[in-house]
């Protein structure tokens, strides 16, 4: 029956149609990601082990209205392909918006909840429309080009768009090593790499520890609360960063 009908649809239909069924699939399993994540064929679980890392992390947001962001569809350049990761987050956050940018159209993935903006994610005047229309974000993931540049440019922006409280996730930054995206393999303290750039940020979670007199804290240092590597991934926690010293004050230690 099912065959019968799949031999009547066009291609479109055919593809709404499998997505569809994978969504009803997936409500069977709501609270197991790396499940969900088969279902909907995305490379998050399997090709890469993402998942366990974003249900430790994303878990207490299950059942929260989150905006949520991620830039990249995928599918390269086919309209009708990509967006596997989107509806996975769309099962597993039943009360979530969530919104999506990419350098292709690909406004055919389109769903109830899901909304996808065609742009790169380093035009800031697209960008800027954008956010005027979502607002600020609960939860983003950075998995688009992955391009060294682009990932740090890109967190710059969208960083203070994370509301308090958020998560910024950054994928695949095996790339911070590969000079074909702007890596580096032997300076891996470049401030131009992704890694380089994340390790640089760091140290500000301490700020109030530095002895340097009149320290002006930059908004990382505020706002970063806690970072988490993992193998090709980093999640960036916001909130602030206010928890005083226990022995310097004002940047200087006691009697200086």
């Amino acid at each position: 029956m099912i065959t019968i009908l799949k031999n009547k649809l066009s291609e479109k239909q055919r593809l709404k149609f499998k997505y569809k069924l994978r969504a009803y699939k997936a409500l069977f399993f709501p609270f197991n990601l790396s499940k969900i994540a088969t279902i909907h064929k995305t490379d998050k679980c399997g090709n890469h082990n993402y998942t366990p890392n974003y249900q430790t992390h994303f878990s207490k947001y299950k059942f929260k209205r989150n905006t949520i962001l991620e830039i990249g569809v995928g599918g390269y350049n086919e309209p009708l392909r990509g967006g596997n990761s989107l509806r996975m987050w769309k099962s597993y956050f039943p009360f979530s918006k969530i919104y999506s940018l990419d350098i292709y159209d690909k406004s055919f993935l389109e769903e109830r909840r899901i909304k996808i903006f065609q742009g790169s994610q380093v035009d800031i005047p697209f960008l800027d429309e954008l956010t005027k229309e979502t607002g600020d974000f609960d939860l983003i993931i950075d998995d688009g080009s992955h391009i060294n540049e682009h990932v740090i440019e890109s967190f710059k922006y969208f960083f203070p768009k994370l509301k308090k409280g958020g998560i910024y996730v950054v994928e695949d930054t095996q790339t911070s090593y590969w000079e074909d995206y702007g890596g580096n393999s032997t300076n891996l303290d470049s401030k131009h790499t992704i890694y380089g750039y994340f390790k640089s940020l760091v140290d500000g979670l301490n700020n109030e520890e530095f002895i340097i007199e009149n320290y002006e804290k930059t908004y990382y240092d505020k706002h970063i609360v806690s970072m988490h590597f993992y193998h090709n991934m980093i999640f960036i926690y916001k909130g602030d960063n206010d928890e005083k010293s226990n022995y310097v004050v004002n940047n200087k230690k006691p009697n200086a």
